[in-house]
């Protein structure tokens, strides 16, 4: 297993990356643009350990080349040996291979660079700023935070969206996407400031495409001055 994924492939088994088979034990479309597999895991779970925002490499083939792209697990179960993957489907090859997933298909994963750290200390106010692509670790973060209040920025549209936030304490902020991201990065920086005054523990996560989120990043380590120990700021994927 892992043979023919190139660069990449090779950099990773020297950083001793695990590799792991996944079958597709159900599918579901949440929505037409958004797909969820059911998986059993190949031993992963039992290996690595679970964490919140924990995610792997899928590897997918195309045009005579190897492709890989992450996801956050959902809903993992060491004890039965499987988690669900949520796709917001677009044109892609990943995408294309959720679209097409049956009950009895399999694809490689790869573990290697995943890991969350508790913020201490506890958060008294979660700010997160993401996408369809990284709900799934929002989802997870409102979970594994506990009672702290969070205000979720979220570029689309969240209907019929599997969030986990709660009305009582969680407010989602839905801001569409335009001139690349140029809409949420305002929004943003018009409406954070009054979200963290008095905050004395806030911590901010911080998931869209590449170049939004460095933007971001920036603004609340360097403008607003949140210590760097309490953003997380990860660019889930590229924007053409």
């Amino acid at each position: 297993m892992g043979q023919g994924r190139g660069w990449e492939g090779a950099v990773l088994r020297l950083l001793r990356a695990k590799d792991f088979v996944l079958t597709v034990l159900e599918a579901e479309d949440v929505t037409p643009h958004y797909r969820r597999l059911r998986v059993r895991d190949g031993g992963l779970l039992a290996a690595t350990g679970v964490h919140p925002t924990m995610w792997v490499r899928l590897w997918f083939s195309a045009d005579g080349r190897p492709h890989q792209r992450a996801y956050t697990l959902v809903d993992p179960d060491p004890a039965a040996g499987t988690f669900a993957l949520e796709f917001a489907l677009h044109e892609g090859v990943a995408s294309g291979w959720a679209r097409a997933a049956r009950p009895g298909d399999t694809v490689e994963a790869t573990v290697q660079g995943t890991g969350f750290r508790h913020p201490a200390p506890a958060p008294s106010h979660l700010v997160a700023i993401g996408d369809p692509a990284s709900l799934p670790a929002i989802n997870s973060l409102l979970d594994a935070l506990g009672p702290a209040p969070a205000t979720v920025w979220f570029e689309g549209d969240p209907a019929g969206l599997p969030s986990r936030a709660e009305p009582d304490r969680h407010e989602i902020r839905a801001v569409p996407r335009e001139d690349a991201g140029a809409r949420l990065l305002e929004r943003v920086r018009t409406e954070l400031p009054a979200v963290l005054a008095g905050t004395p523990h806030p911590y901010v996560w911080i998931a869209c495409d590449t170049a939004t989120t460095r933007a971001l990043a920036s603004y609340v380590r360097t403008d607003l001055g949140v210590p760097k120990q309490r953003v997380h700021a990860l660019g889930y994927w590229r924007a053409d």
